[in-house]
């Protein structure tokens, strides 16, 4: 028999709009008399899962994309570790902590990764499928659900106390929320170690303990979580995106940081969009596959860098499932730079005051067709340089030469508008097949934007960004709130737009995968932080990695396999030899 599951997004079903319910007219089964599709007590759809007989003729009817049947691989035998409600997500399997390793979880957005992480760490009781009777699974019977596998063992560690959990959130956001006061005092009330000194110093906190939780930026946010995590007496550290909002250099501190909880008495696990991250921090990764929104399942765990490069493949052997229609390949050399380009705008000796701040630029241009990637810290000045060159803000010395109309996507984006979505990208119809289907957006046109989650909004930004007659296209910081899959679709948009319609485009970003994907040169943005900057370039990609990294102190290699860019061990012999080549990037 079959097993097959059936989802209903409650949220897109309007049985007003499609005539009253065209997917119970249409369905076979209750054409015949049974009630496999029926009107349920919240007024939508509901789907009998044994009735269904799989013919999606209502998933392909539905006008608004409410409806999914799956028939599911043959090996999930077992019944979901956790279903939300009749027609909800299913997931099937967890990921299990190691201890004396960093365990990393790969997977688009809502695949239930955030799921697992609050099952493992207790903030989320398991119904093991038992949906219909509201019942929540014990230890003992998970140990038994789990029975012969490793997870067994985790769950009779949980349930005997040997297991203790912290757990950092993925919305921190929320935080200061429920959180109230100066951020020194919240520490000191979760500081169960009495180490707030030394790890304040770990994470550079010191700045800012006597400032209030609200009056923080979102980094500062995300290390001050961190660390109230760390601060608990536990052998289970969970981190859900630790690095997001943080720079570069950020990422690295934190990364390190978090790679040094792992010793023989304690577990990291921990999911991140960064595959850069990701690969410089955990030792193992599993991969959640499934559909979106519908259902997840967890991989056998693969090293880090086998589970990378079979994600950016898209086919997991294993169990046989192919996830991607095509591999994802990077560029084993830097592109080249083709002068003979139009040069479109270029600046000379600016400088502006921003309050203390201070920024210059001496001399660069952007040619036609060219992707232009931004690095540098946070409060360095990439923002502000791009708001120079959109006209946003004017110079108070030098020149930008050139007539170009800019469209500019900013890094903070406005979601409190009402307006709908469709009203929002009434041009991007004019490029359906370049922006519109990539970017996934059918199912979000008559949402508000008021309506939108972090990844949904940023989509929309960056389409109505691109959907812009103009020149050049700044887009702030593209990849927050995105995965990993999300932001490859992205960056391939954003080339395939300038290279098709011979425009060109300034990306700021902290991804420095993305950056090496989607860029054919780089600015690098130096200085101190929130006191001078300093825009040089634009350099070809060897040479302005090659001066970025150095300040970084890191060294890249080339994966030999999909020719991604991955972190050298620091003090490794390929991290020396490079040094001393002056050869950071692109070996």
């Amino acid at each position: 028999m079959v097993k097959r599951i059936a989802v209903v997004h409650k949220e897109k079903c309007n049985p007003v709009a499609c005539g009253n319910f065209l997917c119970i007219r249409v369905c076979p089964v209750n054409r015949k008399g049974d009630e496999c599709i029926y009107v349920d007590s919240d007024g939508k759809a509901g789907i009998d899962e044994n009735l269904c007989i799989g013919c999606m003729i209502c998933v392909h009817k539905c006008p608004f994309g409410a409806i999914d049947i799956i028939n599911l691989p043959s090996e999930l035998e077992k019944d979901a570790i956790h279903q939300f409600g009749r027609n909800g997500f299913h997931l099937y399997n967890l990921p299990i902590p190691i201890f004396g390793k960093v365990v990393g979880i790969l997977g688009p957005n809502g695949i239930g990764k955030t799921t697992a992480l609050k099952v493992l760490s207790g903030l989320l009781k398991p119904n093991l499928g038992r949906w219909e009777k509201n019942t929540e699974a014990s230890f003992d019977e998970l140990v038994h659900f789990f029975k012969g596998t490793e997870a067994q063992n985790f769950f009779e560690k949980v349930r005997d106390g040997r297991i203790k959990v912290s757990y950092k959130p993925q919305q921190i956001d929320l935080i200061p929320k429920s959180a109230k006061g100066k951020v020194r005092t919240l520490l000191q009330k979760v500081d169960e170690k009495n180490m707030l000194g030394k790890i304040a110093d770990e994470l550079s906190l010191n700045e800012i303990l006597d400032n209030d939780i609200t009056a923080i930026s979102g980094g500062e946010l995300q290390r001050v979580a961190i660390a109230a995590t760390v601060l608990k007496k536990a052998n289970l550290y969970i981190f859900d995106e630790p690095t997001s909002f943080l720079d570069i250099k950020q990422r690295l501190r934190v990364s390190k940081f978090i790679k040094s909880l792992a010793d023989e008495e304690t577990a990291v696990l921990l999911v991140d969009h960064d595959l850069i991250v990701m690969d410089y921090m955990a030792d193992l990764v599993h991969m959640f596959y499934g559909k979106e929104e519908v259902y997840g399942i967890v991989s056998q765990p693969k090293t880090v860098k086998a589970g990378i490069n079979v994600y950016l493949s898209g086919y997991l052997k294993e169990e046989n499932v192919r996830f991607r229609s095509k591999a994802v390949k990077f560029l084993e050399k830097p592109p080249l730079s083709k002068s003979e380009k139009e040069e479109i705008v270029s600046w000379s000796g600016i400088s502006k005051k921003l309050g203390k701040f201070s920024l210059s630029a001496a001399s660069g241009s952007v040619h036609r067709g060219e992707v232009i990637g931004v690095l540098g810290e946070n409060g360095i000045g990439k923002t502000s340089f791009v708001k120079l060159l959109a006209n946003a803000i004017s110079t108070d010395k030098g020149e930008i030469s050139g007539s170009v109309k800019v469209s500019y996507k900013p890094q903070y984006l406005e979601s409190n508008s009402p307006e709908l979505v469709s009203v929002v990208l009434k041009d991007v119809m004019k490029y359906e097949h370049q922006i519109f289907h990539p970017l996934n957006l059918q199912g979000l046109m008559l949402k508000k934007v008021n309506e939108l989650s972090g990844g949904e909004l940023q989509r929309v930004a960056i389409a109505h960004c691109l959907s812009q007659d103009a020149d050049l296209y700044l887009l702030d910081e593209p990849s927050a709130y995105l995965d990993v899959e999300q932001r490859l679709i992205i960056s391939k948009v954003i080339r395939d737009v300038m290279e098709q319609r011979g425009k060109s485009a300034l990306i700021v970003e902290h991804d420095l995968l993305f950056i090496d994907y989607v860029s054919h040169k780089l600015i690098v943005c130096d200085g101190e932080p929130a006191v001078d900057g300093n825009v040089q370039g634009p350099f070809p990609m060897e040479e302005g990695m090659t001066l970025f990294l150095k300040e970084l102190g890191i060294t890249f290699r080339r994966d030999a396999e999909s020719h991604r860019p991955r972190v050298n061990k620091e003090d490794s012999v390929k991290d020396r030899e490079q040094k001393n080549t002056g050869k950071y990037y692109y070996l």
